[in-house]
Protein backbone atom coordinates (compact mmCIF):
# COMPACT_ATOMS: atom_id res chain seq x y z
CA UNK A 1 0.00 0.00 0.00
CA UNK A 2 2.70 2.56 1.27
CA UNK A 3 4.46 1.43 -2.46
CA UNK A 4 1.63 2.06 -4.04
CA UNK A 5 0.79 5.71 -2.37
CA UNK A 6 4.31 6.72 -3.45
CA UNK A 7 4.60 5.50 -6.99
CA UNK A 8 1.19 7.42 -7.46
CA UNK A 9 2.96 10.05 -5.62
CA UNK A 10 5.72 10.42 -8.03
CA UNK A 11 3.64 9.90 -10.74
CA UNK A 12 1.23 12.99 -9.97
CA UNK A 13 4.68 15.28 -9.26
CA UNK A 14 6.35 13.97 -12.61
CA UNK A 15 2.92 15.19 -14.19
CA UNK A 16 2.55 18.16 -12.70
CA UNK A 17 6.09 19.33 -13.39
CA UNK A 18 5.56 18.35 -17.31
CA UNK A 19 2.34 19.91 -17.34
CA UNK A 20 3.66 23.78 -15.69
CA UNK A 21 6.53 23.48 -17.81
CA UNK A 22 5.11 22.92 -21.16
CA UNK A 23 2.05 25.50 -20.44
CA UNK A 24 4.50 27.84 -19.35
CA UNK A 25 6.72 27.37 -23.08
CA UNK A 26 3.57 27.60 -25.29
CA UNK A 27 2.83 31.12 -23.34
CA UNK A 28 6.17 32.02 -23.05
CA UNK A 29 6.64 31.88 -26.75
CA UNK A 30 3.65 34.01 -27.25
CA UNK A 31 4.78 36.42 -24.90
CA UNK A 32 8.35 36.55 -27.02
CA UNK A 33 6.08 37.88 -30.00
CA UNK A 34 4.36 40.23 -27.90
CA UNK A 35 7.64 41.96 -27.20
CA UNK A 36 8.52 42.12 -30.76
CA UNK A 37 5.57 43.52 -31.81
CA UNK A 38 6.20 45.84 -28.83
CA UNK A 39 9.81 46.88 -30.14
CA UNK A 40 10.06 46.74 -33.81
CA UNK A 41 8.47 50.03 -34.35
CA UNK A 42 11.51 51.57 -33.68
CA UNK A 43 14.28 49.81 -36.02
CA UNK A 44 11.63 50.22 -38.77
CA UNK A 45 10.54 53.64 -38.32
CA UNK A 46 12.40 55.27 -41.18
CA UNK A 47 10.94 52.40 -43.41
CA UNK A 48 7.42 53.52 -41.65
CA UNK A 49 7.62 56.96 -42.51
CA UNK A 50 8.94 56.71 -45.75
CA UNK A 51 5.95 54.31 -46.99
CA UNK A 52 2.81 56.36 -45.37
CA UNK A 53 4.72 59.71 -45.64
CA UNK A 54 4.18 60.44 -42.38
CA UNK A 55 5.29 63.29 -39.66
CA UNK A 56 7.22 62.19 -36.19
CA UNK A 57 4.06 62.84 -34.31
CA UNK A 58 2.02 60.67 -36.85
CA UNK A 59 5.34 57.48 -36.45
CA UNK A 60 4.16 57.97 -32.39
CA UNK A 61 0.86 57.54 -32.68
CA UNK A 62 1.28 54.44 -35.31
CA UNK A 63 3.58 53.02 -32.97
CA UNK A 64 1.34 54.17 -29.66
CA UNK A 65 -1.63 52.43 -31.07
CA UNK A 66 -0.70 49.41 -30.00
CA UNK A 67 -0.33 50.92 -26.40
CA UNK A 68 -3.61 52.23 -26.11
CA UNK A 69 -5.45 49.53 -26.62
CA UNK A 70 -3.04 47.33 -24.34
CA UNK A 71 -3.44 49.64 -21.92
CA UNK A 72 -7.52 49.84 -22.29
CA UNK A 73 -7.75 46.08 -21.96
CA UNK A 74 -5.36 45.60 -19.04
CA UNK A 75 -8.59 45.58 -16.32
CA UNK A 76 -10.62 43.65 -18.80
CA UNK A 77 -7.29 41.43 -19.43
CA UNK A 78 -7.32 40.57 -15.34
CA UNK A 79 -11.69 40.17 -15.07
CA UNK A 80 -10.55 37.61 -18.53
CA UNK A 81 -7.56 35.78 -16.52
CA UNK A 82 -9.66 35.30 -13.37
CA UNK A 83 -12.72 34.50 -15.12
CA UNK A 84 -12.98 32.74 -18.30
CA UNK A 85 -9.20 31.83 -17.28
CA UNK A 86 -5.42 31.61 -19.06
CA UNK A 87 -6.60 29.02 -21.82
CA UNK A 88 -9.19 30.57 -23.38
CA UNK A 89 -7.66 33.89 -23.62
CA UNK A 90 -4.54 33.27 -25.22
CA UNK A 91 -6.00 31.49 -27.56
CA UNK A 92 -8.32 33.97 -28.86
CA UNK A 93 -5.28 36.73 -28.32
CA UNK A 94 -3.10 35.02 -30.58
CA UNK A 95 -6.00 34.55 -33.61
CA UNK A 96 -6.46 38.40 -33.31
CA UNK A 97 -2.57 38.97 -32.82
CA UNK A 98 -1.94 37.13 -35.84
CA UNK A 99 -4.49 38.92 -38.41
CA UNK A 100 -3.66 41.88 -37.02
CA UNK A 101 0.17 41.44 -37.60
CA UNK A 102 -0.71 40.24 -41.01
CA UNK A 103 -2.73 43.43 -41.69
CA UNK A 104 -0.06 45.70 -40.96
CA UNK A 105 2.42 43.74 -43.02
CA UNK A 106 0.20 44.09 -46.04
CA UNK A 107 -1.21 47.87 -45.74
CA UNK A 108 -0.89 50.05 -48.39
CA UNK A 109 -2.42 53.31 -45.95
CA UNK A 110 -1.51 54.73 -42.83
CA UNK A 111 -5.10 53.74 -41.68
CA UNK A 112 -4.95 50.32 -42.27
CA UNK A 113 -1.81 50.20 -40.89
CA UNK A 114 -3.32 51.92 -37.57
CA UNK A 115 -6.23 49.30 -38.20
CA UNK A 116 -3.47 46.68 -37.88
CA UNK A 117 -1.72 48.20 -35.16
CA UNK A 118 -4.98 48.16 -33.38
CA UNK A 119 -5.43 44.44 -33.64
CA UNK A 120 -1.96 43.66 -32.46
CA UNK A 121 -2.51 45.31 -29.25
CA UNK A 122 -6.12 44.22 -28.43
CA UNK A 123 -4.58 40.38 -29.33
CA UNK A 124 -1.35 40.55 -27.20
CA UNK A 125 -3.26 42.59 -24.56
CA UNK A 126 -4.23 39.66 -22.71
CA UNK A 127 -1.01 37.79 -22.80
CA UNK A 128 1.12 38.99 -19.74
CA UNK A 129 -1.69 39.03 -17.45
CA UNK A 130 -2.85 35.85 -18.51
CA UNK A 131 0.90 34.49 -17.95
CA UNK A 132 1.69 36.14 -14.47
CA UNK A 133 -1.97 34.66 -13.17
CA UNK A 134 -0.63 31.00 -15.01
CA UNK A 135 2.37 31.19 -12.82
CA UNK A 136 0.73 32.37 -9.52
CA UNK A 137 -1.44 28.83 -10.05
CA UNK A 138 1.29 26.64 -11.40
CA UNK A 139 3.91 27.88 -9.16
CA UNK A 140 4.92 28.26 -5.49
CA UNK A 141 4.08 31.66 -4.00
CA UNK A 142 7.40 31.91 -2.81
CA UNK A 143 9.29 31.90 -6.42
CA UNK A 144 6.36 33.96 -8.00
CA UNK A 145 8.92 37.36 -8.16
CA UNK A 146 11.48 35.03 -9.51
CA UNK A 147 9.19 33.73 -12.41
CA UNK A 148 8.16 36.87 -13.00
CA UNK A 149 11.92 37.90 -13.76
CA UNK A 150 12.21 34.56 -15.82
CA UNK A 151 9.34 35.58 -17.72
CA UNK A 152 10.29 38.95 -18.87
CA UNK A 153 13.82 37.76 -19.23
CA UNK A 154 12.53 35.36 -21.81
CA UNK A 155 10.08 37.65 -23.15
CA UNK A 156 12.48 40.38 -23.86
CA UNK A 157 14.33 38.42 -26.16
CA UNK A 158 11.08 39.40 -28.33
CA UNK A 159 12.72 42.75 -27.98
CA UNK A 160 16.24 41.83 -28.80
CA UNK A 161 14.79 39.72 -32.32
CA UNK A 162 13.22 43.37 -33.02
CA UNK A 163 16.81 44.95 -32.51
CA UNK A 164 19.75 44.03 -33.94
CA UNK A 165 18.61 40.53 -35.89
CA UNK A 166 15.81 42.73 -37.27
CA UNK A 167 18.11 45.21 -38.59
CA UNK A 168 20.02 41.97 -39.90
CA UNK A 169 17.04 40.42 -41.87
CA UNK A 170 15.77 43.38 -43.00
CA UNK A 171 18.87 43.37 -45.38
CA UNK A 172 17.19 40.72 -47.29
CA UNK A 173 13.78 40.97 -46.48
CA UNK A 174 11.01 44.05 -46.22
CA UNK A 175 9.82 44.77 -43.21
CA UNK A 176 6.35 43.94 -45.03
CA UNK A 177 7.02 40.06 -45.44
CA UNK A 178 8.28 40.21 -41.22
CA UNK A 179 5.17 41.31 -39.99
CA UNK A 180 3.53 38.69 -42.23
CA UNK A 181 5.67 35.73 -41.25
CA UNK A 182 5.20 36.66 -37.20
CA UNK A 183 1.30 37.01 -37.70
CA UNK A 184 1.41 33.51 -39.30
CA UNK A 185 3.33 32.49 -36.48
CA UNK A 186 0.96 33.47 -33.71
CA UNK A 187 -1.74 31.53 -35.74
CA UNK A 188 0.32 28.50 -34.86
CA UNK A 189 0.46 29.29 -31.40
CA UNK A 190 -3.04 29.29 -31.20
CA UNK A 191 -3.29 26.05 -32.12
CA UNK A 192 -0.52 24.85 -29.98
CA UNK A 193 -2.54 26.86 -26.47
CA UNK A 194 -5.99 24.56 -27.52
CA UNK A 195 -3.99 21.46 -26.99
CA UNK A 196 -1.76 22.07 -24.22
CA UNK A 197 -2.68 25.45 -21.80
CA UNK A 198 -4.66 24.53 -18.92
CA UNK A 199 -5.97 26.96 -16.45
CA UNK A 200 -5.12 25.64 -13.20
CA UNK A 201 -3.49 22.28 -11.82
CA UNK A 202 -7.15 20.63 -10.53
CA UNK A 203 -8.21 20.83 -14.21
CA UNK A 204 -5.56 17.94 -14.63
CA UNK A 205 -7.10 16.25 -11.57
CA UNK A 206 -3.31 17.32 -9.91
CA UNK A 207 -3.20 19.58 -6.32
CA UNK A 208 -2.43 22.96 -6.06
CA UNK A 209 1.36 24.14 -4.76
CA UNK A 210 -0.18 26.81 -2.88
CA UNK A 211 -2.63 26.64 0.34
CA UNK A 212 -4.06 29.87 0.99
CA UNK A 213 -6.49 27.96 3.66
CA UNK A 214 -9.43 30.43 4.56
CA UNK A 215 -7.77 32.93 2.39
CA UNK A 216 -9.55 31.17 -0.59
CA UNK A 217 -13.12 32.75 0.75
CA UNK A 218 -12.57 36.18 0.28
CA UNK A 219 -13.23 36.63 -3.08
CA UNK A 220 -16.36 36.80 -4.80
CA UNK A 221 -17.21 34.29 -7.34
CA UNK A 222 -20.66 35.84 -8.31
CA UNK A 223 -19.60 39.03 -9.47
CA UNK A 224 -16.50 40.39 -11.31
CA UNK A 225 -17.67 43.71 -10.70
CA UNK A 226 -17.34 43.65 -7.03
CA UNK A 227 -13.74 41.96 -7.08
CA UNK A 228 -12.73 44.77 -9.48
CA UNK A 229 -13.87 47.36 -8.22
CA UNK A 230 -12.08 45.52 -4.57
CA UNK A 231 -8.82 45.98 -6.29
CA UNK A 232 -8.89 49.11 -8.26
CA UNK A 233 -10.35 50.59 -4.43
CA UNK A 234 -7.01 49.35 -2.67
CA UNK A 235 -4.67 52.35 -2.33
CA UNK A 236 -2.09 49.73 -1.65
CA UNK A 237 -2.13 48.98 -5.48
CA UNK A 238 -1.31 52.06 -7.19
CA UNK A 239 2.29 52.71 -6.13
CA UNK A 240 2.94 50.36 -8.43
CA UNK A 241 0.50 51.97 -11.39
CA UNK A 242 3.37 55.03 -10.99
CA UNK A 243 6.17 53.37 -11.24
CA UNK A 244 5.59 52.15 -14.41
CA UNK A 245 4.00 54.72 -15.93
CA UNK A 246 6.70 57.07 -15.26
CA UNK A 247 9.73 54.50 -15.36
CA UNK A 248 8.97 51.90 -18.03
CA UNK A 249 6.36 54.44 -20.10
CA UNK A 250 9.09 56.09 -21.03
CA UNK A 251 11.57 53.69 -21.49
CA UNK A 252 9.28 51.95 -23.60
CA UNK A 253 9.12 54.78 -25.55
CA UNK A 254 12.63 54.92 -25.93
CA UNK A 255 13.54 51.49 -26.63
CA UNK A 256 10.65 50.75 -29.37
CA UNK A 257 10.34 53.70 -31.00
CA UNK A 258 12.96 56.71 -30.45
CA UNK A 259 15.91 55.24 -29.25
CA UNK A 260 17.18 54.04 -32.81
CA UNK A 261 16.07 57.54 -34.67
CA UNK A 262 18.04 59.82 -31.78
CA UNK A 263 21.03 57.65 -32.55
CA UNK A 264 20.84 57.98 -36.29
CA UNK A 265 20.11 61.27 -36.11
CA UNK A 266 22.17 63.09 -33.32
CA UNK A 267 25.24 60.36 -32.72
CA UNK A 268 24.81 59.55 -37.06
CA UNK A 269 24.81 56.02 -36.55
CA UNK A 270 23.93 53.96 -39.43
CA UNK A 271 20.99 51.34 -38.32
CA UNK A 272 23.13 48.34 -37.18
CA UNK A 273 25.44 50.41 -34.96
CA UNK A 274 21.93 52.07 -33.28
CA UNK A 275 19.83 48.85 -33.17
CA UNK A 276 23.08 47.24 -31.63
CA UNK A 277 22.81 50.18 -28.87
CA UNK A 278 19.31 48.93 -28.52
CA UNK A 279 20.08 45.84 -28.44
CA UNK A 280 22.66 46.07 -25.43
CA UNK A 281 20.01 47.68 -23.45
CA UNK A 282 17.44 45.05 -23.55
CA UNK A 283 19.29 42.16 -23.10
CA UNK A 284 20.97 44.21 -19.60
CA UNK A 285 16.61 45.06 -19.14
CA UNK A 286 15.99 41.23 -19.83
CA UNK A 287 18.86 39.87 -17.50
CA UNK A 288 18.03 42.76 -14.65
CA UNK A 289 14.72 41.67 -14.76
CA UNK A 290 15.83 38.04 -13.57
CA UNK A 291 18.11 38.85 -11.36
CA UNK A 292 15.78 41.52 -9.53
CA UNK A 293 13.19 39.12 -9.54
CA UNK A 294 15.31 36.62 -7.88
CA UNK A 295 17.31 38.78 -5.49
CA UNK A 296 13.88 40.34 -3.86
CA UNK A 297 12.75 36.82 -3.91
CA UNK A 298 16.14 36.54 -1.50
CA UNK A 299 16.16 39.46 0.51
CA UNK A 300 12.94 39.14 1.19
CA UNK A 301 11.82 43.13 0.26
CA UNK A 302 10.14 45.07 -2.85
CA UNK A 303 10.44 48.61 -1.19
CA UNK A 304 14.00 49.16 -1.72
CA UNK A 305 14.70 47.27 -4.77
CA UNK A 306 12.21 49.33 -6.54
CA UNK A 307 13.34 52.54 -5.07
CA UNK A 308 16.92 52.42 -5.64
CA UNK A 309 16.12 51.09 -9.52
CA UNK A 310 13.68 54.10 -10.03
CA UNK A 311 16.65 56.65 -8.73
CA UNK A 312 19.57 54.72 -10.74
CA UNK A 313 17.05 55.14 -13.96
CA UNK A 314 16.99 59.19 -13.34
CA UNK A 315 20.65 59.28 -13.12
CA UNK A 316 21.22 57.84 -16.02
CA UNK A 317 19.25 60.20 -18.12
CA UNK A 318 20.42 62.72 -17.02
CA UNK A 319 24.04 61.27 -17.91
CA UNK A 320 22.68 60.93 -21.47
CA UNK A 321 21.32 64.38 -21.67
CA UNK A 322 24.43 66.36 -19.92
CA UNK A 323 27.69 64.20 -19.88
CA UNK A 324 29.74 63.91 -23.06
CA UNK A 325 29.57 60.40 -24.47
CA UNK A 326 29.55 59.01 -28.25
CA UNK A 327 28.45 55.55 -29.80
CA UNK A 328 30.53 52.49 -29.26
CA UNK A 329 31.83 51.39 -25.50
CA UNK A 330 30.44 54.34 -23.92
CA UNK A 331 27.01 54.33 -25.39
CA UNK A 332 27.14 50.50 -24.76
CA UNK A 333 27.57 51.36 -20.88
CA UNK A 334 25.15 54.07 -20.55
CA UNK A 335 22.34 52.21 -22.28
CA UNK A 336 23.12 49.02 -20.55
CA UNK A 337 22.90 51.02 -16.99
CA UNK A 338 19.38 52.53 -17.74
CA UNK A 339 18.34 49.11 -18.76
CA UNK A 340 19.16 47.74 -15.66
CA UNK A 341 17.44 50.11 -13.75
CA UNK A 342 14.54 50.02 -15.79
CA UNK A 343 14.27 46.12 -14.99
CA UNK A 344 13.50 46.91 -11.32
CA UNK A 345 9.69 47.46 -12.08
CA UNK A 346 9.73 43.45 -12.48
CA UNK A 347 9.38 43.60 -8.68
CA UNK A 348 5.93 45.72 -8.59
CA UNK A 349 3.91 42.90 -9.69
CA UNK A 350 4.87 41.04 -7.14
CA UNK A 351 4.53 43.87 -4.44
CA UNK A 352 0.37 44.23 -5.97
CA UNK A 353 -0.23 40.85 -5.62
CA UNK A 354 0.72 40.45 -2.29
CA UNK A 355 -1.54 43.04 -1.09
CA UNK A 356 -4.32 41.73 -2.85
CA UNK A 357 -6.56 38.81 -2.32
CA UNK A 358 -4.82 35.81 -3.79
CA UNK A 359 -7.97 34.78 -5.95
CA UNK A 360 -7.62 37.92 -7.68
CA UNK A 361 -4.22 38.04 -8.44
CA UNK A 362 -4.63 38.87 -12.35
CA UNK A 363 -6.64 41.75 -11.21
CA UNK A 364 -4.13 43.13 -9.44
CA UNK A 365 -1.14 42.63 -11.88
CA UNK A 366 -2.92 44.23 -14.85
CA UNK A 367 -3.96 47.40 -12.46
CA UNK A 368 -0.34 47.59 -11.52
CA UNK A 369 0.58 46.66 -15.78
CA UNK A 370 -2.05 49.65 -17.17
CA UNK A 371 0.73 52.64 -15.96
CA UNK A 372 3.27 51.04 -18.22
CA UNK A 373 1.40 51.21 -20.89
CA UNK A 374 -0.75 54.65 -20.51
CA UNK A 375 2.90 56.05 -19.55
CA UNK A 376 4.30 54.45 -22.97
CA UNK A 377 0.99 55.44 -25.04
CA UNK A 378 1.58 58.89 -23.76
CA UNK A 379 5.21 59.40 -24.04
CA UNK A 380 5.45 57.89 -27.53
CA UNK A 381 3.21 60.48 -29.86
CA UNK A 382 4.28 63.51 -27.35
CA UNK A 383 7.94 63.12 -27.64
CA UNK A 384 7.30 63.25 -31.62
CA UNK A 385 4.70 66.37 -31.05
CA UNK A 386 7.52 68.24 -28.96
CA UNK A 387 10.40 67.56 -31.42
CA UNK A 388 8.05 68.42 -34.74
CA UNK A 389 6.92 71.50 -32.47
CA UNK A 390 10.82 72.54 -32.66
CA UNK A 391 11.52 70.88 -35.83
CA UNK A 392 13.97 72.98 -38.17
CA UNK A 393 12.31 71.40 -41.55
CA UNK A 394 15.04 69.51 -42.92
CA UNK A 395 14.25 66.71 -44.77
CA UNK A 396 16.69 63.78 -46.54
CA UNK A 397 15.17 61.12 -48.70
CA UNK A 398 11.13 62.24 -47.92
CA UNK A 399 12.03 61.70 -44.22
CA UNK A 400 12.30 64.47 -41.42
CA UNK A 401 15.78 64.98 -39.77
CA UNK A 402 15.62 66.29 -36.03
CA UNK A 403 18.26 67.78 -34.15
CA UNK A 404 19.68 67.24 -30.93
CA UNK A 405 17.67 70.14 -29.47
CA UNK A 406 14.34 69.00 -30.53
CA UNK A 407 15.20 65.13 -28.81
CA UNK A 408 16.99 67.52 -26.02
CA UNK A 409 13.24 68.77 -25.53
CA UNK A 410 11.97 65.53 -25.75
CA UNK A 411 13.77 64.17 -22.87
CA UNK A 412 12.83 66.72 -20.59
CA UNK A 413 9.71 65.25 -20.94
CA UNK A 414 11.49 61.84 -19.71
CA UNK A 415 12.91 63.31 -16.96
CA UNK A 416 9.40 64.02 -15.95
CA UNK A 417 7.79 60.96 -16.42
CA UNK A 418 10.37 59.29 -14.08
CA UNK A 419 9.66 62.09 -11.52
CA UNK A 420 6.57 60.78 -10.70
CA UNK A 421 8.15 57.08 -10.89
CA UNK A 422 10.04 58.07 -7.92
CA UNK A 423 7.06 59.25 -6.73
CA UNK A 424 5.18 56.15 -6.37
CA UNK A 425 8.44 53.81 -5.65
CA UNK A 426 8.43 56.26 -2.35
CA UNK A 427 4.70 55.43 -1.92
CA UNK A 428 5.06 51.78 -1.77
CA UNK A 429 3.94 49.32 0.69
CA UNK A 430 6.56 46.76 2.01
CA UNK A 431 5.20 43.19 2.24
CA UNK A 432 7.88 41.30 3.25
CA UNK A 433 7.76 38.98 0.04
CA UNK A 434 4.13 38.10 1.44
CA UNK A 435 0.82 37.82 0.69
CA UNK A 436 -0.61 40.11 3.51
CA UNK A 437 -4.24 39.42 3.17
CA UNK A 438 -3.70 35.60 3.04
CA UNK A 439 -1.20 35.61 6.12
CA UNK A 440 -3.57 37.29 7.92
CA UNK A 441 -6.36 34.94 7.41
CA UNK A 442 -4.35 32.07 8.37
Amino acid sequence: MDIAATTDKTRKIRSFSIAKWSIFGVLILTYILVYFHRMAPGVVSQDLMGAFNITGAQLGTLSSIYFFVYAFMQLPSGVLADTLGTRTSVINGNIIAGLGSILFGMSESFEIACLGRFFVGLGVSVVFVSIMKSNSVWFHERVFAIMSGLTLLIGNLGSVLAAGPLAAILTVLEWRSVFVGIGILSLVLASLGFFIVQNKPEDLGLPSPNDYGSAQDGSNPKSWYANLLSVVLTRRVWPGFWVQFGMIGSLYSFMGLWGVRYLQDVHHADRGLAAAHITVMLLSFAAGSLFFGWFSDRLGKRKPIIVGCVMGYLATWLMLIYLPWTPGAQGYLLFAIMGLMGAGFVVTFAAAKEVIHPDLSGMAVSTVNTGCFIGTALMQPLFGYVMDTFWDGRIVDGIRMYSTTDYTYGFYLVLLFAAIAIIGALRLHETGGRNIIATNNR
